[in-house]
């Protein structure tokens, strides 16, 4: 007969025991940081847009990503050196 109070033989259903919170997900620190996340190259105001197209040059303005520039030269979008 059942007791209800969580003191019962273990069970052997087909759980496999792989819950929440055993994923191994990557950490920072994986990616050496080009870009985002905390690289040298994160969101900061140092750095350049570059346009793929011609070569064309812009210091990068913090707050607004390079790709959203257009090149003044060729128009192409620009993107983060």
């Amino acid at each position: 007969m059942p007791r209800g109070d969580g003191t019962g033989p273990a069970g052997k259903g087909p759980g496999t025991g792989q819950g929440r919170g055993q994923g191994k997900g990557q950490g920072r620190g994986q990616g050496q940081g080009l870009g985002r996340m905390g690289g040298p190259l994160a969101g900061g105001a140092v750095g350049f847009c570059v346009c793929p197209n011609c070569g064309q040059r812009q210091s990068h303005e913090r707050g607004i990503p390079c790709y959203q520039k257009q090149c003044p030269n060729c128009g192409t979008a620009m993107i983060r050196e």
